[in-house]
Order: C-alpha cells, then sequence, then structure tokens
C-alpha cells in the first residue's frame, strides 16, 4: 500500500512539474513561464552574393527591440575582390559621403573610424560562404535608418537598404 501511494505521489509531482506552471497567490493566475519572459532579440537574415546583391533590402521594426541581423556571403569569389559587410547608419547620415570615405580604407576593411559616431550597427567584411552577425536595440525616434555595404562600389550599384522604424 506504502508503494501505491508513493507511486501516486511521484505521478503527481511528475504531472506538476511537466505543466511547468506556477500559481501567483495573489491572484490564483498561472505566472508566465520563464520562457517567453526571456525570449531574444528578432533575426533578420540578409544573404549578398556575386552580383552585388542583398536579399533583403527593407526591414521594418519597433523603437527599442532588439535586433539580430546574420548576414551570409553565398557568393564565390574572393574577399579581396567581392567582400560584403552590413553597415546601419543614423538617421539622416550621408550615405554617399560614408561610402566614399569607406572605400578608402581598405586596411580596416572598408569601415571609416573616422566616422564610426555615424554607425548604429555593423558586420565585419565576408569572404565567400562566411557568415557574421550583430544585435543591437533599434534607435527610439521614427524614421527610415539607410544601411549598405561599404566595399568599393557596391553601394553604387544598389548594395543598399532602409531600416525603418515604426
Amino acid at each position: 500500500m506504502k508503494v501505491q501511494a508513493l507511486s501516486v505521489a511521484v505521478l503527481a509531482a511528475l504531472v506538476a512539474f511537466a505543466c511547468g506552471k506556477k500559481q501567483d497567490n495573489s491572484t490564483g493566475a498561472a505566472a508566465p513561464s520563464a520562457t517567453a519572459a526571456s525570449a531574444g532579440p528578432r533575426t533578420v537574415e540578409i544573404t549578398a552574393n556575386d552580383q552585388m546583391k542583398f536579399s533583403v533590402t527593407h526591414i521594418d521594426a519597433k523603437a527599442g527591440e532588439q535586433l539580430t541581423v546574420v548576414l551570409t556571403n553565398t557568393g564565390t569569389q574572393p574577399v579581396e575582390v567581392m567582400g560584403h559587410n552590413w553597415t546601419l547608419l543614423k538617421k539622416g547620415s550621408d550615405v554617399a559621403a560614408f561610402d566614399l570615405a569607406a572605400s578608402k580604407e581598405k586596411q580596416s576593411d572598408y569601415f571609416p573610424e573616422s566616422l564610426a559616431g555615424e554607425v548604429i550597427a555593423h558586420t565585419k567584411l565576408l569572404g565567400p560562404r562566411k557568415s557574421d552577425q550583430v544585435t543591437f536595440t533599434v534607435p527610439s525616434e521614427p524614421g527610415d535608418y539607410p544601411f549598405l555595404c561599404t566595399f568599393p562600389a557596391h553601394y553604387q550599384v544598389g548594395m543598399k537598404g532602409e531600416l525603418t522604424v515604426k
């Protein structure tokens, strides 16, 4: 009889554990699960290719949300010939001036340190079949924020886009 009672108690404990809900004694409502409370940033996956195109040229985002951009270079050309990165600039930045400055910065993988204050987030320069990611907090001010690849001439042929904060 003791074994049966013990089995029932163990079974009841397992069922309660499997449900994973805790009671909030003040309201009797189930407390939210830890998994829901710790949901991570939203991920946007972008590919870049030898045709100098991003697969995503527009991203809608909520002010203050956490966003992870994963960039993958799906091309086959060597990084010295066809490297790609993803650089998000502040709203109102002079994208053409930033790109021109970047094109002269081969030693820093086409990232102009002198204009780093214009950058919200960026990936490293990627060779073929390589990926990098960056996680950042979306700006709180609504509007359009430009992004581009800073490898020479890529911006001019259309390797650019916008993050729209709503």
